[in-house]
């Protein structure tokens, strides 16, 4: 974008990019047509909350699937990206406007009835609107989305993928829950004794892992997808060290995926994760998730659900 061009810039944490939120998205890139202005996403790199309280807040995206996923869903849009650290937590919310306004050439801004900002979290949408006709903005501010009789919102799904929800989730966020990261090498159990080899994914600490269990998922490695089971979980049977591990069994061949980075798309929990007595009694369960998995999809490899 011209560094000299107008912009519409929708506002948030934007974690997820739910359907609450493309709703401000949606709505922002409607403005930009409308006026010839460039279609933005301001948001943060970590949590305000999590700043301000010093409680961490798992993500349902991380910074990169944030900007990965609003490249998808909206071609063009620009992310812009802002630290939030002390400067940002302890800035009057009068002074973010004119920030907008002034370093970020808003002509437009967009942001959900709830939005709240500035020190003490003193601002919110009527001010905001306030303040941006003081300074010759327009504002818009979007309604609450609601599905199934509940408010899209970031809290909701990430109380549905604590329970293993993981298809409300989907509902939710407009398209599956997913975690992307490095494979790694594992204890290679799954290809020497269970007969069923495994893609060990190294997740981003700071994003949120759905309830423990085993999942109907999707693999995607390079852009080609490969349909798998997935477990999340400590693998009670066989590891005694806690950590938490996600591990995909592929339903069809792919290779060696060692240290590619792979994405881990969360279709359907198939059940808890559960220690068992013997590694063969662990190998026939795994057999019968495959299955399970399998009847899930078409034949094709895309899901049926």
């Amino acid at each position: 974008m011209e560094s000299n061009q107008k912009r519409v810039i929708a506002l948030g944490f934007f974690d997820g990019l739910h359907l609450g939120h493309q709703a401000l998205l949606r709505r922002a890139a409607e403005r930009g047509a409308e006026r010839a202005l460039a279609p933005a996403l301001l948001t943060f790199d970590r949590s305000p909350r999590e700043f301000v309280t010093g409680t961490p807040v798992p993500l349902l995206t991380t910074v990169q699937e944030r900007r990965r996923t609003a490249a998808a869903l909206f071609p063009g849009l620009e992310v812009i990206t802002l630290p939030f650290d002390r400067t940002m937590m302890t800035m009057p919310w009068e002074d973010f406007v004119v920030m907008l306004s002034e370093t970020y050439q808003a002509d437009w801004l967009v942001a959900g009835h709830d939005f709240r900002f500035g020190h003490k979290n003193a601002g919110n949408a009527d001010l905001l609107r306030e303040k941006a006709a003081e300074l010759g903005l327009d504002c818009d501010v979007i309604p609450a989305v609601r599905l199934e009789g509940v408010t899209v919102s970031s809290t909701h799904i990430r109380a549905l993928l604590e329970q293993g929800e993981a298809e409300a989730a989907r509902r939710f966020l407009g398209r599956p829950f997913a975690i992307s990261g490095p494979v790694r090498h594992g204890k290679r159990l799954g290809s020497s004794r269970l007969g069923a080899p495994t893609v060990n994914l190294v997740p981003d600490p700071r994003q949120l892992t759905p309830a423990f269990g085993v999942y109907v998922a999707r693999v995607t490695v390079d852009g080609v997808s490969f349909p798998a089971v997935t477990n999340v979980g400590v693998r009670p049977t066989v590891d005694t060290d806690g950590g938490v591990t996600v591990e995909s069994h592929l339903l069809t061949p792919a290779g060696d995926l060692y240290g590619a980075v792979c994405r881990v798309e969360f279709l359907k929990m198939l059940r808890p994760e559960r220690r068992f007595e013997s590694l063969e009694a662990l190998g026939a369960q795994i057999a019968a998730d495959a299955a399970a998995a399998r009847a899930y999809f078409r034949p094709d490899g895309t899901a049926g659900a």
